[in-house]
């Protein structure tokens, strides 16, 4: 379930990025309001997915998923031009995604032995 909520809020990115674009610069009604609730949304689900899924895998997946559907709805509707070499370099990030994805999940950190401080937690600087 975590993954098919991060794909949905990768899908939500795409949907924010590509009705900011359209925003005129948030000066226009109905793409500002769609970018407003889309990343929201998208947000929502990233931030339930990290819960199950580590930060820099879902990042990556969030991310790369959402730029990748962004430029494709953008050369599918002609706003950018289609060239052999985006496609090759979309199908990399594609790729890259789904790497992460089959990727096995880690062993969990061990905890720390009793008596030893353990700094993962923090920040390695003064707040």
């Amino acid at each position: 379930m975590p993954w098919i909520v991060l794909l949905v809020s990768a899908v939500l990115e795409a949907v924010w990025a590509t009705a900011l674009g359209r925003s005129d610069g948030l000066t226009q009604a109905g793409p500002t309001v769609v970018f407003v609730i889309g990343l929201a949304l998208s947000m929502i689900g990233l931030g339930w997915a990290v819960k199950h899924i580590p930060i820099g895998t879902a990042y990556a997946v969030w991310t790369g998923t959402g730029a990748a559907l962004t430029v494709a709805y953008a050369m599918a509707t002609g706003d950018e031009p289609v060239s052999a070499l985006k496609l090759v370099f979309l199908a990399g990030i594609v790729g890259a995604v789904v790497g992460l994805k089959l990727l096995p999940a880690g062993e969990a950190a061990a905890p720390a032995a009793p008596g030893t401080s353990d700094t993962r937690d923090r920040p390695s600087h003064p707040a």
